[in-house]
């Protein structure tokens, strides 16, 4: 039986799309994940390209896409997941409808669950990193903090560093609570979060003990 894929690619701005750049990195992922992950044989149905931003929601080549892929019973396959949307709500529409596929070459054997965990991570990653760096710059000013000198700079580097380990910590731990309360063990947690190649906060594979402790410090921290 023959494999059946839609690629959909997505650039954000006109020079980019006319350039080339961003669409042949695409293109070469793709390429890569149908000559290394795919079954064979395979069949490319079509290739849909938008030139717009990713918080856009409206992409005709998309639906084009999306609507041939479910016609025909194929994958839609795109290189990244953020080539579909930076919008978790977005991610889990699609995700969420039973008549679609979606494969993405960058994270070849990811499911619909765990391409939902990462969208998720990645959206609270930006909003927390973007709160704490304000936060924190608010912080020093208010302190008269000058930056420039090496004590400054010690200080600066450590806050960065508590800052990143927070971040790690509370995105993951808040991914692991909903899918605690939905019945999955804290196993299938660490798998999940493995297979969707999302680190410990020590950069390393997450394993039953490691979610459970982290799923310990949220709720330590919530009372």
């Amino acid at each position: 039986m023959v494999k059946k894929y839609c690629i959909y690619r997505r650039v954000s701005t006109r020079s980019q799309a006319n350039s080339g750049l961003g669409l042949e990195a695409q293109d070469r992922d793709i390429a890569l994940f149908l000559d290394n992950y795919s079954d064979t044989p395979f069949e490319v149905l079509g290739t849909f390209t938008d030139v717009q931003s990713g918080a856009d929601a409206h992409r005709p080549e998309l639906q084009k896409a999306i609507e041939l892929a479910k016609k025909e019973g194929a994958e839609l396959l795109v290189s990244k997941l953020d080539r579909l949307s930076r919008k978790v709500s977005f991610i889990g529409a699609l995700t969420d409808d039973p008549a679609l596929k979606i494969r993405v070459a960058s994270m070849p054997n990811a499911d619909k669950l765990q391409l939902h965990i990462y969208a998720v991570l990645a959206e609270q990653e930006r909003d927390f990193i973007s709160i704490r760096t304000k936060q924190a710059l608010a912080a020093a000013k208010a302190r008269g903090v000058q930056l420039g000198g090496l004590r400054d700079k010690t200080m600066k580097r450590n806050e960065a560093a508590k800052q990143a380990a927070d971040a790690a910590a509370d995105r993951v731990a808040s991914i692991i609570l909903p899918m605690r309360e939905s019945g999955a063990s804290y196993q299938k947690i660490a798998d999940a979060l493995n297979a969707a190649n999302v680190p410990t906060p020590r950069g390393k594979k997450w394993a039953a003990m490691s979610v459970k402790n982290a799923a310990d410090r949220l709720s330590a921290r919530a009372t």
